[in-house]
């Protein structure tokens, strides 16, 4: 009897330590992965998870498939490659956003990241949120040191970031995919790949303490459009708790993105491959992704014809556009957040308004901000300047550790005051959280901005206002 009470309080004790384990390995669709710990005690992240199967060889061109299952325990300690992209040059946005030199392009690119403080307690229940990248649908990543989530997990939020395709390969239409895919459409590959990114969330984000009836989704400049794409797709707006559009406009004058006929983009699609002498899907699938990539542009400065890579209506996963959907009332049901920087491209803030309108029409007001805080700089020349696109993701990620400006304490507690404002919006679809109701939604009869901004003295002085001017 000693023998087997002493036996059963071993396995006790081993129990005891395996549900402890502050790093456990987790099994997801695939396999099992293991994590790596970040400097933020209790946060774990996991680099470099496939959530499809990389989309090379007959899968070019078309929609992501199911993982390829690995043997053993992966450990998840390395991004996995981005989309082919052109290479990033010095100068411009490459010392703000992109690591001292580009990782290795891919066109097995499909893989995403998770941070999580609650790595193997599904009980946890966590708010998901998962962020897309900009980049004009060419350029970006998942794992640009501004998107690092240690912060945003040590806030109480599991953050998920992803990879997608892109440029040629993610939004390429052409009349032969269209007649060999099922739905009978093509083009919208790069936003197929967000929804199976969506859709793997849903299914596995419970192994990392997540909820998988809380995900909201978030983007900025192309990510913010594309999380307009998935507030209207049919085929993922169900699975969406909330939505942050950052810089991506809201319903401006005319749509950001047109709703031109499929058959146009199918007709410019087969333009392209018939001009490089890509006749039959074989040869198109055939041909290097390093002439795919440079295709594009010797196309356009030989036959002076103007190439777009982006979502298409297509009446299947994008069936009509934003504008229209947002105007009717026919996207997610959900709380938004949306906003824009002081000095970005373009009149960004000119539609944020018409769309809190549309929200409130709606029931469901939305939230507006301006970042406003012109970032510092250390006089050296060729650098951005102002509250330029992009610049409030050190802020509102709280990363500005990896960014070489000289900020001052003002801007780690605009950081703090963001980030919270963030999470808070994740957990609960308000940016104020249980706190007092400081931040109001974007209404006619009180149509303020939540303006994120330092004063004089370098100190947080946010507070709700009318949009500034540039």
């Amino acid at each position: 009897m000693k023998r087997i009470a002493f036996l059963l309080l071993c396995v006790l004790v081993f129990a005891l330590a395996a549900c402890s384990d502050p790093n456990p390995v987790l099994t997801v669709e695939g396999g099992r992965i293991r994590g790596v710990p970040t400097e933020k005690p209790g946060v774990i992240v996991y680099k470099g998870i496939p959530f499809a199967a990389p989309p090379t060889g007959e899968l070019r061109w078309k929609e992501p498939q199911p993982v390829v299952p690995w043997e053993g325990v992966r450990l998840a300690d390395t991004f996995g490659h981005p989309a082919w992209q052109a290479a990033h040059t010095p100068g411009g946005y490459t010392p703000e956003f992109f690591f001292d030199g580009d990782p290795a392009f891919s066109e097995d690119c499909l893989y995403l990241n998770v941070w999580t403080p609650a790595a193997g307690k599904p009980a946890k229940k966590l708010p998901v949120t998962l962020w897309i990248h900009g980049g004009g649908y060419s350029a970006g990543w998942g794992f640009e040191p501004e998107m690092d989530g240690e912060e945003w997990a040590a806030h109480g939020g599991v953050l998920v970031t992803c990879n997608y395709r892109l440029g040629i390969f993610g939004f390429l239409a052409h009349p032969a995919l269209s007649a060999e895919s099922p739905h009978g459409v093509s083009g919208n590959y790069g936003m197929l790949d967000q929804i199976a990114a969506l859709a793997w969330v849903k299914r596995n984000i419970a192994a990392f303490g997540g909820n998988p009836d809380h995900i909201t989704i978030m983007g900025q400049s192309a990510g913010a459009m594309s999380v307009q794409t998935l507030v209207t797709s049919p085929l993922s707006k169900d699975m969406i708790a909330g939505a942050i559009i950052q810089s991506g406009g809201g319903l401006g004058e005319g749509p950001l993105m047109p709703d031109t006929p499929i058959a146009e983009y199918e007709a410019s699609g087969k333009a392209l491959m018939d001009w490089a002498g890509y006749e039959t899907l074989e040869q198109m699938r055939g041909a290097s992704p390093e002439e795919l990539l440079a295709l594009g542009a010797r196309y356009m400065q030989e036959t002076r014809q103007w190439l777009f890579f982006r979502p298409i209506v297509d009446g299947f996963a994008y069936p009509e556009t934003f504008q229209a959907a947002a105007r009717a009332g026919r996207i997610a049901d959900v709380p938004y957040m949306i906003g824009c920087t002081l000095d970005d491209m373009g009149r960004l803030a000119d539609g944020i308004d018409r769309f809190c309108f549309a929200r409130e029409d709606a029931g469901t007001p939305a939230y507006a901000y301006q970042f406003a805080r012109r970032l510092p700089t250390d006089g050296r020349e060729g650098v951005l300047q102002g509250a330029f696109h992009s610049s409030e993701l050190w802020y509102m990620f709280k990363s500005l550790r990896f960014c070489w400006r000289p900020f001052v304490p003002g801007d780690y507690d605009l950081a703090e005051e963001m980030i919270t404002c963030w999470t808070n919006f994740a957990a609960c679809g308000d940016p104020n959280g249980a706190g007092d109701r400081v931040w109001t939604p974007l209404t006619r009869d009180n149509p303020q901005y939540r303006i994120f901004r330092l004063d004089e003295n370098d100190r947080p002085a946010s507070g709700m206002g009318p949009k500034l001017e540039q």
